[in-house]
């Protein structure tokens, strides 16, 4: 039975610029603005239990496709920083000064972003799985990376050809797939801990996230990775904090050094760093944990 309360479809933003973000709205009108900001690829698509959840503690879900996801109008060249004039329109379209911000995996970037250049209109910010910058010291950003994570951070490494090639031969396959097909879509990505997490509503979930962020192109995506492994465009050690980054040592899309990095040197940083978690278990299995510790 459909949920009344998880929109079909996104509504449309159009920005100052000309621009037209797809935003998702769900759970009661007039919670606190929590900004999920999803991975990559994905989009805005909402998933009930995390809907029901947040409605419990009085929140709103409030979500969007980056530029160059779903119907979101692409921004080429855009860093990971830019986010945040998309972010600040979402808010003020709906009425909102302040949001707690969620970054999940390639979100977690984003929502760092956010901390760090609009700390008026943060509350608190929880990273989920997020990646780390490229290149830092002291990590070796992509040792423990399942094989289609190298392959794909080197092609962003080796140029816009070498990425556009392999945008190409994966997208095809990603904007098509099933809740039956998306376990084995994550290939060498997942572990035998993720997998089984990948089932019910929530393979459902994972499949509509890649169908509907690459349903048009995969700008999104390729303009991601690009903005991932150039500079980001602000200072991680000026965050005021709290950020609260949460990683699990089975993770395969973004290894557990990359978490304990941001542990050691984002500003404000409280860690949650777990042997037992993987990627999507986290989401799965801790939500209400993570939110708890968010909103205190």
């Amino acid at each position: 039975m459909t949920n009344p309360s998880i929109p079909a479809r996104p509504s449309s933003l159009l920005l100052p610029t000309g621009r037209v973000l797809d935003v998702w709205l769900a759970g009661p009108e007039n919670g606190t603005p929590l900004l999920f900001i999803p991975g990559t690829p994905d989009a805005g698509v909402p998933f009930a239990p995390m809907v029901e959840q947040l409605a419990q503690r009085g929140l709103r879900y409030v979500s969007f496709s980056r530029a160059g996801y779903g119907s979101s109008t692409r921004s080429a060249g855009r860093s990971v920083a830019d986010v945040t004039h998309d972010v600040k329109a979402i808010l003020a379209s709906i009425g909102a000064n302040q949001a707690w911000v969620v970054g999940w995996s390639g979100g977690g970037p984003h929502a760092l972003a956010c901390a760090a250049l609009l700390p008026e209109h943060v509350l608190g910010t929880a990273l989920v799985a997020s990646v780390a910058p490229y290149p830092v010291e002291g990590l070796d950003w992509m040792a423990g990376m399942g094989a289609e994570n190298v392959d794909e951070f080197q092609a962003a490494l080796d140029g816009p050809e070498p990425l556009t090639a392999f945008m190409e031969a994966s997208w095809p396959r990603n904007r098509r797939v099933t809740a039956r097909e998306v376990a084995d879509a994550f290939g060498d990505l997942v572990d035998e801990v993720d997998r089984g997490s990948i089932r019910d509503d929530f393979a459902e979930w994972l499949a509509a996230l890649f169908r509907e962020a690459l349903r048009e192109s995969y700008w999104g995506w390729f303009d991601d990775d690009l903005a991932f492994v150039n500079p980001w465009g602000f200072d991680l050690r000026a965050i005021p904090g709290p950020v609260h980054i949460w990683q699990g040592r089975h993770d395969r899309m973004v290894p557990f050094a990359h978490g304990e990095w941001l542990a050691a040197h984002v500003g404000g940083a409280c860690p949650h760093l777990y042997d037992e978690h993987g990627h999507l278990t986290l989401v799965v299995d801790s939500m209400p944990t993570i939110l708890d510790e968010l909103i205190g």
